[in-house]
């Protein structure tokens, strides 16, 4: 077993450098599916029955991948935000 000595400034700046690398890991892309509750935060809507009907609809893309589990694609969600926004004068 090899001991290293470092000096205190030179501790500090590697301890920095390696927060960094992991907070920058951490970092990633968001989730491609969500729940349905991020999905209400995302569309600012309360009601789960709204955002039944967007889904039946087929205004926003879902996958059911078990009975009672329905995730929303985050990509279809910011689309359909897109689409109804408004240019300003």
């Amino acid at each position: 077993m090899e001991v290293v000595c470092l000096q205190e400034e030179a501790f500090y700046a590697l301890f920095d450098k390696v927060v960094e690398h992991v907070e920058s890991k951490r970092k990633d892309a968001p989730a491609k599916w969500i729940d349905a509750e991020e999905a209400m935060t995302l569309l600012n809507i309360k009601s789960t029955t709204t955002l039944q009907k967007l889904r039946d609809e087929g205004k926003i893309r879902f996958s059911q991948p078990q009975k009672k589990i329905i995730l929303y694609d985050r990509n279809s969600i910011m689309e359909y935000i897109e689409q109804h926004a408004r240019e300003t004068f």
